[in-house]
Order: structure tokens, then C-alpha cells, then sequence
């Protein structure tokens, strides 16, 4: 594994390229196998999710679509609130909507987009993540699809990031912790 010029911040490695390629496999076939013969659309939240939503609908062998959300989530009022700075450019009534996550955690934004995907009338809406970290759940959310749960800390790498860096890492590692402070 190479460590990039400049990532002093990585503690270490939690999951390897190899570890995450062989998992995103299975989660390929997992959901090429359970949504052959429909309308499938990926959907992901931008920006983190893009390289694992990359990666996946490479890894599923039947037609599909991808789309694209952005939220913007803010404190203020109870639980903070959510809204959405980029919408779906689609429609999705009737299709099968693959939710793609890169990782979950307390669920709260991630329910409020279901919620809204809900409403436009999906044949059927169902959540891969990538990483789930359930320890910090505060939403009770059905994912159909999970890649690996994670410790409660902070991670960087495919696709997560810190202050908009490592995103580019092709693995995920921790945080130091004095990094995070």
C-alpha cells in the first residue's frame, strides 16, 4: 500500500484497496442478482459516495442509470435540518432506486432523503452503503446492501474526506486523533 505525499494525518489502514475491490464485487452481484429484468438507478448524494458509486456500477452486469443528489445539512432548530442544493434530474416513479452511501452514521440526513425519494413513487428504494457505522445511529434505517461496519472514527480515504483531502486515497484509514481535534 502506498501512504501519499502529505497524509501525516492517517493513523492507519482500516480496509486495503484489495479488501474494499473484493467487497464491492459482491455487493455488484448482490444487486445485479435481486434487481435483473427492472428499471435500475443508482442514485448517490454527491461528494463522497462518487468513487465507491464508480467502482459498484462497474461491478453490477445488468442495465442501469445513475443519478446524482447533493444536500446540505445545518444546524439549527431540533436535529439540525436538511435541503437539497441539487436534485434528482430524472424521474423515478416505477424504477428500482439503489440508494449508494459511502458511509452511515447517525442516519439523519439519510432518512430525510429516503423519506423524499419515497414520495416521488419508486417501484422499490433500497440503501447500499459502503461503511457503516451503526454506533452512532440515531435513525432506525433498513440497508439492504452493507459493505463493512467501521469504528467509531473519524475516516478518510475512497472518497471520504478531511477539510476536502484524501478523498483520492484508494483505501480507508483512521484519523489521528490529534488530527481531528
Amino acid at each position: 500500500m502506498t501512504r501519499y505525499a502529505g497524509d501525516e494525518i492517517v493513523e492507519r489502514v482500516l480496509l486495503s484497496e484489495d479488501v474494499i475491490a473484493a467487497r464491492v464485487a459482491e455487493l455488484g452481484r448482490s444487486i445485479a442478482a435481486d434487481h435483473s429484468g427492472h428499471d435500475l438507478r443508482l442514485v448517490t448524494v454527491l461528494r463522497g459516495s462518487v468513487i465507491f458509486l464508480a467502482d459498484l456500477c462497474r461491478a453490477i452486469d445488468v442495465p442501469l442509470a445513475l443519478d446524482f443528489m447533493a444536500v446540505s445539512s445545518y444546524a439549527g432548530g431540533s436535529g439540525g435540518s436538511v435541503r437539497i442544493t441539487k436534485d434528482l434530474d430524472d424521474p423515478i416513479e416505477g424504477a428500482s432506486i439503489v440508494l449508494v452511501e459511502d458511509i452511515i452514521d447517525t442516519g439523519l440526513t439519510l432518512n430525510y432523503v429516503l423519506t423524499m425519494l419515497r414520495a416521488r413513487n419508486p417501484a422499490s428504494l433500497s440503501v447500499c452503503t459502503l461503511l457503516d457505522k451503526d454506533v452512532r445511529r440515531i435513525v432506525d434505517l433498513p440497508i439492504e446492501y452493507r459493505g463493512f461496519a467501521v469504528p467509531d472514527r473519524f475516516l478518510v480515504g475512497y472518497g471520504l474526506d478531511i477539510a476536502g483531502r484524501l478523498r483520492n486515497l484508494p483505501y480507508v484509514a483512521t484519523v489521528r486523533e490529534d488530527a481531528v481535534a
